[in-house]
């Protein structure tokens, strides 16, 4: 069973802050199963956008870990906000957090198309 994503939020931004950078919660969705878009600015002025991953990279339906895709990547922030405009349209209930810090690691499990 998926981690409530109200729970996965609050965790994330926890360990953003543990990690000495900035997490806010910019939208707030659907608590249960809202799906979740994150806004990773980095120092250098220029923005990555994670968004959930495709269901193809589940390997079954019991697969509970939430995996991210990157969307876009060392875009401008212009950017950034139509393709979330883009998304709340097409899902109200979305969570958009954003987050300041140099690398996000371990942070989230980005998987990579092709694989």
């Amino acid at each position: 069973m998926r981690v409530k994503t109200h729970i996965f939020v609050t965790s994330l931004l926890r360990r953003v802050f543990a990690s000495g950078g900035y997490a806010a919660v910019l939208r707030k969705g659907a608590e249960e199963a809202g799906a979740i878009f994150i806004r990773h600015r980095n120092r250098l002025g220029t923005e990555t956008l994670y968004a959930p991953a495709p269901q193809s990279f589940f390997e079954d339906e019991d697969d509970d870990i939430r995996k991210f895709e990157v969307r876009l990547r060392d875009a401008d922030g212009e950017n950034i906000d139509g393709a979330l405009s883009s998304e709340i349209r097409f899902d109200p209930d979305c969570w958009i957090v954003e987050i300041e810090l140099d690398d996000v690691g371990d942070l989230l499990q980005v998987v990579e198309p092709g694989h």
